[in-house]
């Protein structure tokens, strides 16, 4: 059976052929390959085309395809995009700075089959620190099977109302997924160029789409200085905190008791006025007083904390 394999990227020259390669070196054969390219400025585009040029490239895949725009789009729509083009129903997608491990296709292939009503399959990544090698390795996630979001018994109903609070899903990469189920939910929300996933599974769960998990490695996830999303030691303020508020305040503030809100609202603005100030280094006096700005001085800490054991 087909499967697409999707590379987003962007500004990904460093990266993108070490991706290109771990989709070519995969064990599971029938593989269509795309590589959807958000406007890149810094040579990427010209390190695929002369990869995809290879023959040897040429007599792997079933179908290659380079897809360019003439402008920078965000994240959601490069999903879309890449979603749209797809000839198969099963597809999984990979940044351009990320690789699939050997068996990825092979193994969320297999879990599909022996689970016909899994639409939405996670695994575990393994982290690493700026290159793929052993000595750079971080550590596996989730170290444990999830006995939260992925419980086995829990109806999709369940995981909605879990992911409402928080998104729970630190495992994003190895999200391999059925089209026609993201189809049932209209695609990804472009109006928010920078978080594509959460909005996307508040709307499955919220579908009564459950997501489903095996507990095994599947890809490799590459933390460095330049990704979108960088999370690294030195940084103060997650982008997570600033890029997520307005997909939280559309999507979960609705359905949430307004003292939370209120709380992540407080939040929100105290991590604005760090960045205007330029406070962003993750210094020992920065972290101190980010926590006593953020929580300390924070009353909708202390009410939604109060409100929650009287529940």
């Amino acid at each position: 059976m087909l499967v697409s394999v999707p590379v987003t990227s962007y500004n990904a020259a460093d990266y993108i052929i070490e991706t290109l390669e771990s989709v070519y070196n995969q064990t599971y054969s029938d593989i269509e390959l795309l590589i959807s390219d958000d406007f890149s400025t810094d040579g990427t585009i010209e390190k695929v085309e002369a990869w995809i040029q290879l023959e040897r490239v040429k007599t792997r895949f079933t179908r290659v395809e380079l897809i360019k725009v003439p402008h920078n789009t965000g994240v959601s729509a490069n999903c879309n995009r890449c979603i749209a083009n797809s000839k198969s129903d099963w597809i999984k997608l990979i940044a351009g700075d990320d690789i699939l491990l050997p068996n990825c296709i092979a193994d969320n292939m297999q879990f599909v089959k022996e689970h016909p009503n899994a639409h939405i399959v996670f695994s575990q990544v393994k982290l690493y620190e700026g290159t793929f090698e052993e000595k750079n390795y971080i550590k596996s996630i989730p170290t444990n099977y999830p006995e939260n979001l992925m419980k086995a018994t829990f109806s999709a109903q369940d995981q909605y109302k879990i992911l409402l609070v928080a998104d729970r899903i630190q495992y994003t990469p190895s999200y391999f997924f059925n089209k026609k189920a993201i189809a049932k939910v209209g695609g990804y929300d472009e109006t928010n160029r920078m978080v594509e996933d959460y909005p996307m599974w508040l709307k499955l769960t919220g579908s009564g789409e459950k997501l489903y998990y095996f507990h095994q490695e599947t890809v490799g996830y590459r933390m460095h200085s330049k990704a979108n999303n960088n999370t690294g030691q030195d940084v103060l303020i997650k982008p997570s905190v600033i890029h997520g508020f307005p997909v939280r305040k559309k999507y979960a503030h609705p359905h949430l008791p307004k003292l939370m809100v209120w709380d992540e609202n407080w939040i929100y603005r105290t991590a604005l006025l760090f960045k205007k100030m330029g406070i962003t280094k993750k210094t020992t006096f920065n972290v101190k007083l980010y926590a006593l700005l953020s929580v300390y001085l924070n009353p909708f800490h202390y009410l939604n904390a109060i409100s929650n054991k009287i529940k």
